[in-house]
């Protein structure tokens, strides 16, 4: 588990006073990633997104480090380019650190534009974590529906109104399609929960090869909800196993935080003005169909981890 004391040693690298909005997650992300590296050299790189331009805003940055801006659709690329630099110029002896890579990219840009920049990154072996900052749709462009949306969720190209109600596909399971890429470390967690992000960044960093964390980040702005309310929503997404939070470890599974007592998906959906159409007397066959979507998942995990099972 990380060591609080040692943490509290560690550098500032991503400073206040960025645009990111009130209560937004993306930057206790960034933030509690790059303190879990301690002190070792670290390159950070970013696709276009919430977290880009909020934290670039030209002529400022909020990083301290080294970092590159990417498109959406090659930040795996971009960081493995420049690893693949340092690797080389290591070997030829210009470079003597031990430098880590951290890639951070949200879900329009890794579910979709980015994946296969990311599947290439993952497949070919460099040694880089990949960070996602999931808040489940595009919300620096509009709010449109992502491959990360989650089945009910109302956005701006998937609204709720007389012909549909919200986004009619259940979303792209991509911790599992990365678990599928025979990577050491490949990891969910969730903003809320320091403790548990912070182990996990530590465990990927030390991992000689790619790794991968999905983070949920509550978005205030497009899930509807009170800013002060983004620790709250991300924890009852894991009390209600919306979203599990546990990791692969050579190929094991191992949930990482069990719920004392399980809570009904209505738990969390009712907090978010994105599903408030849900509610409605008709549309209870929806909620009934995602709570039994959420319970087999949760199942079939549950046997991963209690199995021992191996990838």
């Amino acid at each position: 588990m990380a060591n609080l004391k040692e943490l509290s040693k560690a550098p500032e690298r991503v400073t206040g006073g960025h645009r990111l909005c009130a209560g937004c997650g993306a930057g206790i992300v960034a933030r509690q990633a790059l303190i879990a590296i301690g002190n070792t050299p670290v390159v950070v790189t970013s696709a276009t997104g919430c977290l880009e331009v909020s934290t670039t805003v030209f002529p400022y940055t909020s990083w301290k480090n080294s970092f590159f801006h990417s498109a959406f659709e090659n930040l795996a690329a971009t960081c493995c380019g420049i690893e693949t630099a340092y690797k080389s110029l290591k070997a030829q002896g210009k470079i003597k650190e031990n430098i880590r890579f951290i890639a951070f990219g949200g879900d329009g840009g890794t579910y979709d534009i980015g994946f296969q920049s990311l599947s290439g990154a993952m497949e070919r072996g460099h040694r880089m974590l990949y960070i996602c900052y999931n808040n489940e749709a595009y919300m620096n462009t509009g709010i449109q529906r992502s491959g990360a949306t989650p089945r009910g969720a109302h956005t701006t190209t998937a609204p709720a109104g007389k012909v549909r109600q919200g986004k009619e596909q259940n979303r792209k399971d991509l911790t599992q399609i990365m678990v599928a890429h025979n990577i050491a470390y490949v990891a969910q967690t969730y903003v809320g929960n320091w403790n548990d992000f912070i182990t996990k960044v530590q465990k990927a960093l030390a991992v000689d090869g790619p790794s991968f964390i999905n983070i949920l980040t509550p978005c205030r702005l497009g899930w509807n909800y009170k800013p002060e309310d983004t620790m709250v929503l991300a924890r009852l997404a894991v009390e209600t196993c919306v979203w599990p939070s546990y990791e692969v470890e050579n190929g094991v599974y191992k949930i990482n935080v069990m719920p004392k007592e399980k809570k009904p998906v209505t738990e969390f959906l009712k907090h978010q003005g994105r599903f408030k159409h849900l509610f409605k007397p008709e549309n209870i066959n929806i909620l009934e169909s995602i709570q039994k979507s959420v319970d087999e998942k949760w199942e079939i995990l549950q046997r991963k981890a209690l199995s021992g099972c191996k990838v």
